[in-house]
């Protein structure tokens, strides 16, 4: 008897059933959870996460990038690879705060991300130097900076090509633990080759080297005395964004040889904007805030 005899007497495959070579498949798309079940949060990060690429890609096609296209897009899209990741550090102090274990389900999509944006970022730099790779060899050996980007970008092709499942059991827990540890020096790498490409205004560097304080400062603390407490929260932030205001300080007064007091005093001047440290104080306030609300309740005695 035929195969497709057996299957019009078999009737119908019953509504919500996929054939088990199927569901194999649909385990590998990025918006599916380990069961291949569509994943609200991973759909909303998969779309979240390649609206900056669609938009450039919007701005490239309708010229909307400016008289200089190739270098308002390399600077665009290195300032998002530097939000990604430092957003791929967020997920596991947000993770324990707002207890909200599913967020580990987009950190390794976010972190490939980050991949991804940083190699397009030195895609982009080939093309503003048309395509002469020698020329873009040659100015990555000569400008440190440079250097420290590819060093930075080598880095995170190591963790992202170690990121699966399969790479995980091959390293075992503790080795790939220690090899994904390297996204910390990775992210100062990044950090300081945003400060030394950025010409003038150095405020949104400083805001992102704010933020990493922070990060790695709930780590520390977490690390040494537990998980901190709603208070311990609002100390890391105040903590976080006065050595936030004192780095800025301190950089811009050697830099442009102001006195270190007026460039204090003008965190509170408004009219010239919000200086970084506040958001940093607002961002971990903002984590503070959820902790409480996220807290549990004391069960009523019967």
């Amino acid at each position: 008897m035929s195969t497709a005899t057996e299957t019009m007497r078999a009737g119908p495959e019953p509504a919500g059933r996929r054939p088990a070579a199927a569901r194999p498949l649909r385990r590998w798309l990025p918006w599916t959870d380990g069961a291949g079940r569509l994943s609200p949060l991973k759909l909303v990060a998969f779309v979240a996460l390649l609206v900056p690429a669609a938009l450039l890609a919007v701005d490239a096609l309708t010229g909307d990038l400016g008289p200089r296209p190739w270098d308002l897009a390399i600077h665009r899209v290195g300032w998002w690879t530097v939000l990604f990741l430092m957003a791929s550090l967020t997920v596991s102090p947000l993770r324990r705060t707002l207890r909200w274990n599913g967020l580990v389900a987009v950190r390794r999509m976010i972190g490939v991300t980050v991949f991804l944006a940083a190699a397009l970022h030195l895609v982009l730099y080939a093309g503003e130097q048309a395509w002469d790779l020698w020329k873009v060899s040659s100015e990555i050996v000569l400008r440190f900076y440079l250097t420290i980007g590819l060093v930075a970008l080598l880095g995170l092709a190591a963790l992202a090509a170690t990121s699966t499942d399969g790479m995980v059991r091959r390293l075992g827990g503790k080795r790939w633990q220690a090899l994904h540890r390297l996204v910390y020096p990775i992210a100062v790498l990044a950090l300081v080759h945003f400060f030394l490409q950025t010409k003038a205004d150095v405020t949104q560097p400083i805001l992102f080297s704010g933020l990493f304080v922070w990060l790695m400062a709930y780590r520390l603390w977490r690390n040494r005395l537990g998980d901190p407490s709603v208070g311990g929260l609002v100390g890391l932030a105040v903590v976080a964004a006065v050595l936030t205001a004192a780095g800025e300080v301190a950089g811009i007064s050697m830099a442009f040889h102001a006195p270190p007091s007026v460039i204090a005093a003008a965190h509170f001047d408004l009219d010239i904007g919000v200086r970084p440290a506040w958001w940093v104080l607002a961002a971990g306030l903002a984590v503070a805030a959820g902790a409480v609300l996220r807290r549990p309740r004391p069960v009523a005695p019967a």
